[in-house]
């Protein structure tokens, strides 16, 4: 057995569904990525733009000096349910999580099993290897080498698609300073004439040319964007809190996706459709507890409660009022408070105009004022 094979069946023991390797050479495509940048489809994204970004990016050896492999990885995790997700209780209204968040942080599982491949690989050749290694942590396009390293196609919802896997993966690399026996590219395109993620991205992010307007991705919304959310897109984000599944959920190439997550992926954390009604109360000492080892905690408190909010105003339900009500009066941030009192104005009864009135009066942020006399306004 050489050496490329042995790693391979080492990083399988090891929990990776997906493994293969491909060369540190520059990749070929980086008039694509900067395109998308210099339209500012990246949104709020700003270090995606930085120029040591856009150089790494495009050079694996400007990660690592004498770059000549990559270990290109693919960590599988749980299959979201069909929708709408089915709660398992009687209570709600619930939210929507995305699957790759049921578990924990893979920023914190991961990098400890990379760790011990570079072990492996340094006792097979005898002496330390130079390396680095990454999950989604480092300036890399994880997605072309994936492909370079015969993993599988970028869709055109711009996920990586395994042919007998479908594309629930996280990704993860290791730059090594030695040469493997690199896997040949996967070529093919198998999208074929389908179009069904595009057709049913709630907010219409896909593009045609397989890139995306991130500042409309509900992944982008609920996680990376550190604002408000734009009035027109909150109700497309329907129940999301967290991330957002619909475009993977439609792709008929996960008809191959196995249900149970990769041995390494981490211990299941949170329910995949949260209670609404507890998140909104959820003071910062039980969000951070709560959500410690959890990649929610990315979101942090006022990003997750913005999101819960304007879950909660997508219900239309009555009877969320109260906890809305409670939230625009007492909440220290004033994120979420903005967000609760566009969430009553969605719901419209009289009793959330009454919330709204009630705190009208003294209620001392512009931005928070300027949200409640729209809800008015609209009501």
């Amino acid at each position: 057995m050489n050496l490329s094979q042995a790693i391979k069946e080492q990083a399988h023991g090891l929990g990776f569904a997906l493994v293969g390797i491909t060369t540190g050479e520059p990749l070929p495509h980086g008039e694509i990525f900067n395109a998308w940048l210099d339209s500012g489809r990246h949104g709020q994204m700003a270090y995606l733009a930085t120029q040591r970004s856009r150089e790494c990016r495009l050079n694996p050896s400007k990660l690592l000096a004498g770059c000549h492999s990559v270990l290109v990885l693919g960590m599988r995790y749980p299959k979201p349910l069909s929708p709408p997700m089915e709660p398992q209780t009687n209570q709600g209204p619930y939210g929507k999580i995305a699957a790759y968040a049921w578990g924990e942080d893979y920023h914190r599982t991961l990098p400890e099993k990379l760790k011990q491949l570079v072990g492996f690989i340094e006792s097979q050749v005898g002496h330390p290897v130079p390396s680095r290694w990454y999950t989604d942590t480092g300036p890399l396009l994880e997605r072309e080498l994936a492909q370079r390293a015969g993993l599988g196609w970028i869709g055109r919802n711009t996920c990586l698609i395994n042919p007998s896997q479908g594309s629930y993966f996280l990704l993860a690399e290791v730059l090594l300073g030695i040469e493997l026996e690199p896997d040949e590219p996967f070529t093919y395109d198998r999208c074929g004439t389908c179009q069904r993620c595009i057709a049913a991205c709630p907010t219409g992010c896909i593009l045609p040319d397989r890139t995306l307007d991130a500042s409309r991705c509900i992944s982008y919304l609920t996680i990376e964007l550190k604002e408000a959310i734009p009035v027109s897109l909150r109700p497309l984000l329907d129940g999301w809190v967290f991330g957002c599944d619909v475009c993977q959920q439609v792709c008929p190439w996960n008809r191959f996706a196995l249900p149970q997550a990769g041995a390494a992926y981490g211990n299941s954390l949170v329910e995949p459709a949260p209670d609404l009604l507890s998140e909104i109360t959820l003071a910062p000492s039980e969000f951070n507890q709560k959500y410690r080892h959890h990649p929610i905690s990315r979101a942090k408190r006022r990003g997750y409660l913005r999101n819960v909010s304007v879950a909660l105003g997508n219900t239309h339900l009555p009877a969320v009022v109260a906890a809305l009500g409670t939230a625009l009066q007492g909440d220290a941030e004033p994120l979420v408070r903005a967000h609760a009192a566009w969430a009553l104005g969605q719901i419209g009864t009289s009793l959330a105009r009454q919330a709204l009135e009630d705190a009208a009066g003294s209620e001392m942020h512009l931005q928070v004022k300027l949200e409640i006399q729209s809800a008015l306004r609209e009501d």
